[in-house]
């Protein structure tokens, strides 16, 4: 190879090189649209039952008070043949708790599929661990039957008691069933109806759903997809195999775009901000006043042989910190979430301090992006 040819071949390779991050780069924050998006229609169904939970040591409802949980117990004996109306003023078992049970069912359950549930007491039970959910049939918001419950509860928790003191860990009075429930019933849904089907996306945007409708039709030709609002990107399947295209479909991938945003919780001092979040040319004094006064009082006792008495002899230090080593800074213009961070940390600020100051930047019109505090 001649010196010019290798030249021209490093050169070549040298550009390749310097290309290959911004080749990379956009890749890396691209997403599928299965992760950003759901098929509309396609969603779980709430279930909720009544029932008792039995087999527990003396942690169960006092029947005494709890009026519906002593009507369960003789209605389900009743209906196993045993008659306790006679004796109702005399059942007093605290084996027995009445619960709520409640489930999600997932779409295209179908008759047979077990599905976790959710236990939770009513009355005044302190620990369920251990008990056995009777059967319980579940409900849907139309009043039918969809699943039947029944299994052993389990909590996480630790409760002990003595006499002087008790221990609990966890939350004793609501628990889980894995596999607790046989769904009875699917719920009548047709995932394809006519030629189009619409895409949910989950975080509404705009500039997001057209990146989406411009990848499906790369993919399946012109016209295929059209973003219809920022939540909602409407396909034209064309009569072809609804499940085959969309499995497809949803591997495609596309970079959501977000508004930018800075969430804080202000009960636990979490802070967080998107990528977006750019702040104009603003100054930033940050500082408190604190004063401590210590009290160290010295008892002073005289000698043996003079007359004097014990004393105590009165001493107070105060100090005064204004914090005078912090000096002001300057954010310059269109400053990016590194360039906050940073710039935030050289001046020794913490979390509760950065909320202050970010809500008085946002005051002062300088933050551009959404504020939630919550």
């Amino acid at each position: 190879m001649s010196a010019r040819l290798r030249r021209i071949a490093s050169a070549a390779l040298g550009c390749l090189l310097a290309a290959l991050p911004a080749l990379v780069a956009p890749a890396s924050a691209q997403v599928r649209i299965k992760d950003i998006a759901d098929v509309e229609g396609v969603r779980d169904n709430q279930l909720v039952g009544y029932g008792l939970v039995v087999g527990l040591n003396g942690t169960g409802d006092r029947l005494r008070s709890a009026v519906f949980t002593r009507q369960s117990l003789i209605g389900v004996l009743e209906r196993l043949g045993v008659n306790t109306r006679d004796q109702e003023a005399r059942l007093d078992t605290k084996n027995v708790a009445a619960v709520m049970v409640t489930a999600n069912l997932p779409a295209f359950s179908r008759p047979g599929t077990r599905i976790d549930v959710a236990v939770s007491t009513l009355g005044d039970a302190t620990n369920i661990t251990g008990g056995t959910l009777l059967v319980t049939p579940l409900l849907g918001a139309d009043g039918e039957v969809y699943a039947v419950a029944q299994g052993t509860v389990a909590t996480g928790a630790i409760a002990a008691r003595g006499a002087a003191g008790s221990v609990t860990r966890g939350v004793p009075t609501a628990g889980r069933i894995s596999s607790g429930a046989v769904v009875e019933r699917e719920v009548a849904f047709r995932f394809a109806q006519g030629d189009r089907i619409r895409l949910s996306l989950r975080n509404p945007d705009l500039t997001t759903a057209r990146r989406i409708a411009a990848a499906i039709n790369r993919f399946g030709g012109s016209g295929m997809a059209v973003a219809t609002d920022p939540r909602t990107v409407s396909l034209n399947i064309g009569g072809r195999d609804a499940v085959g295209l969309l499995a497809e479909i949803e591997q495609l991938r596309v970079q959501p775009d977000q508004v930018a945003r800075v969430v804080i919780e202000e009960a636990s001092g979490t802070i967080v901000m998107g990528a977006n979040v750019r702040i104009s040319t603003v100054a930033i004094a940050q500082g408190n006043l604190t004063i401590r006064i210590t009290e160290t009082p010295q008892v002073v006792q005289p000698n043996a042989l003079a007359q004097g008495q014990t004393a105590v002899v009165p001493r107070t230090n105060i100090e005064v910190d204004d914090q005078a080593e912090r000096r002001m800074g300057i954010l310059r213009g269109t400053v990016t979430l590194d360039d906050l961070v940073r710039g935030m940390n050289s001046l020794g600020v913490g979390p509760r301090d950065l909320i202050t100051i970010l809500q008085t930047i946002k005051a002062a019109g300088a933050l551009q992006a959404e504020l939630e505090v919550r």
